[in-house]
């Protein structure tokens, strides 16, 4: 059975029908073909499909995509504004805190909405905050330089409208 969703995706208002039983991950890969957002594990275990529902972070394989209605959703492909990187995402870069990239998505939306909250961490709060999100590649060590740096040279977070 097929609902009506509404809801604003990266500041934008989407409108689209989706099975009862499919997951905010399929809306935003499947039907609305963004597919920055990965399915890792599907059982919230790995973080990669992580997004921020209503400024907070959130499994998006474990919230159905009716529960979003009315909602304020953002998936990586948010971070970005005007063309020009998000400066987390930038210290990625320039740290090497990347490799494959599967789990980078996940990881950019935990880590930019920790260091929203969090001015001056210490990295084991860096840790802590992105215990969640497991990477295969890195080691942890490169991404957590590459979020103690996005913390040094951070602006303040832009006011919600």
């Amino acid at each position: 059975m097929k609902q009506p969703l509404t809801f604003t995706l990266n500041g934008e208002e989407r409108v689209l029908y989706v099975d009862t039983r499919a997951t905010l991950l399929e809306a935003v890969r499947d039907y609305l073909g963004l597919t920055g957002t990965k399915e890792g594990c599907g059982n919230g275990n790995c973080g990669a499909c992580t997004v921020w529902l209503d400024g907070e972070p959130a499994y998006s394989c474990l919230v159905l995509a009716v529960e979003a209605q009315g909602a304020r959703v953002m998936t990586v492909e948010g971070l970005a504004e005007g063309g020009r990187l998000d400066p987390l995402q930038r210290a990625l870069i320039e740290e090497g805190g990347l490799q494959c990239g599967f789990c980078t998505p996940g990881l950019l939306m935990m880590a930019r909405s920790f260091l929203d909250r969090h001015r001056r961490p210490t990295e084991r709060e860096i840790r802590g905050a992105i215990a969640g999100n497991l990477c295969r590649c890195t080691g942890y060590d490169k991404i957590v330089r590459a979020i103690q740096r996005a913390a040094r040279g951070q602006t303040p977070p832009q006011a919600e409208g």
